[in-house]
């Protein structure tokens, strides 16, 4: 099977005072040529990115959108970017990811900026992780920089890179930071038995976006205008708060969203945990489901000796508590993905099981 050629042809639009847009130019840019499995061996040579590599320009038609409530990674940074092939579009999903057309391609890049490293470096991108759908089939792939940051090779088999930074809290740490291989990979994006999209999804999508000094735009409404987005009904859409700004939500709403984002893509019907019968969608409204009074499935190290995920008003005999905060590759969640304690997240489910009533 090969990875689809795409040549794009594009409209690029100005905004003008009132924000319409104002067509300028048509151009074609070819977004990757027709190479077998299991892709390019160079970013470069999908053609996302403008100019110097490391600048992460991206081509007309790839898009730049931001999560509600991303995926704890380590204190990393994400910068990401949709793109659809002419002429097509993503269909509207009120709980799920947005049902995006063959062709279609995520791109997430990992970095740390200056203020995040001990070196004082400037950013220092580790990763480009790309999603490309191809015949109902999302397949991943992943480039790690090199030191130099002039490119970023493909890495099937997972990697580690050592690297000193501050953490959110000022305080400083040595990182061994890991990229995951391609079954790791799989293992959380995994939904039904097929590789799945995390993040976009509506509610992860309803928020303002600075997309240039001219405009800034909810991201579903500039889906929309720009043909990227259809089925969207008419009326208020579902929105997640974001889990560190007390403004968007209550303590249970936030905390539920970091839940969600970190702990849901495994813990929900269609996920590799699904045995667990620990469901933490954000749309989960069975207490007993999200672990309120619930012993675990098979005891052990994983718990803790501890009986219950969740006993309200009880954090320290939670194993939910237990495990979010461990660094023990047996009993840590989620599994992958992360080397460093979220601290700042553990902080926040630690004080909605806190104010739970018994």
């Amino acid at each position: 099977m090969k990875y689809i050629s795409a040549l794009l042809s594009i409209w690029f639009f100005a905004c003008s005072e009132t924000h319409q847009q104002v067509p300028i130019v048509m151009e074609e840019v070819s977004l990757a040529s027709d190479v077998e499995l299991p892709g390019p061996e160079k970013l470069s040579e999908w053609n996302l990115f403008k100019g110097d590599l490391k600048n992460l320009q991206p081509v007309h038609g790839m898009l730049p959108y931001e999560l509600n409530t991303p995926l704890f990674s380590d204190y990393a940074s994400k910068l990401r970017f949709v793109y659809m092939p002419e002429g097509s579009s993503a269909s509207f999903r009120k709980h799920d990811v947005v049902d995006m057309p063959t062709g279609s391609i995520l791109v997430k890049n990992f970095y740390y900026d200056t203020h995040q490293l001990v070196s004082g470096d400037q950013r220092r991108i580790m990763e480009t992780r790309l999603l490309v759908l191809e015949e109902d089939e999302w397949k991943g792939l992943t480039y790690v920089w090199n030191d130099e940051q002039t490119e970023a090779f493909l890495e099937i088999a997972g990697t580690t890179r050592p690297l000193d930074i501050f953490k959110a809290d000022g305080k400083q740490v040595a990182l061994e930071y890991s990229v995951p291989n391609l079954v790791q990979c799989k293992s959380c994006h995994e939904k039904n038995g097929k590789m799945t999209p995390i993040g976009p999804t509506v509610r992860q999508l309803n928020r303002e976006y600075p997309y240039n000094n001219q405009l800034t735009a909810n991201q579903i409404d500039r889906w929309k205008s720009l043909g990227m987005l259809e089925g969207v009904p008419a009326g208020n859409l579902p929105k997640l708060p974001v889990w560190d700004d007390e403004t968007t939500g209550s303590l249970n709403e936030r905390a539920r969203a970091w839940i969600e984002i970190n702990c849901a893509h495994c813990h929900q019907l269609a996920g590799p945990a699904k045995n667990s019968g620990l469901y933490l969608e954000y749309a989960q409204t069975d207490k007993y489901r999200l672990g309120v009074n619930k012993p675990p499935v098979a005891a052990g190290r994983g718990s803790a000796g501890l009986k219950y995920g969740i006993v309200p008003g009880k954090p320290e005999e939670s194993f939910m508590v237990h495990r979010i905060k461990s660094k023990d590759p047996g009993t840590m969640m989620p599994e992958v993905g992360r080397k460093l304690v979220h601290e700042e997240g553990v902080a926040l489910v630690t004080e909605w099981i806190s104010e739970m009533k018994p």
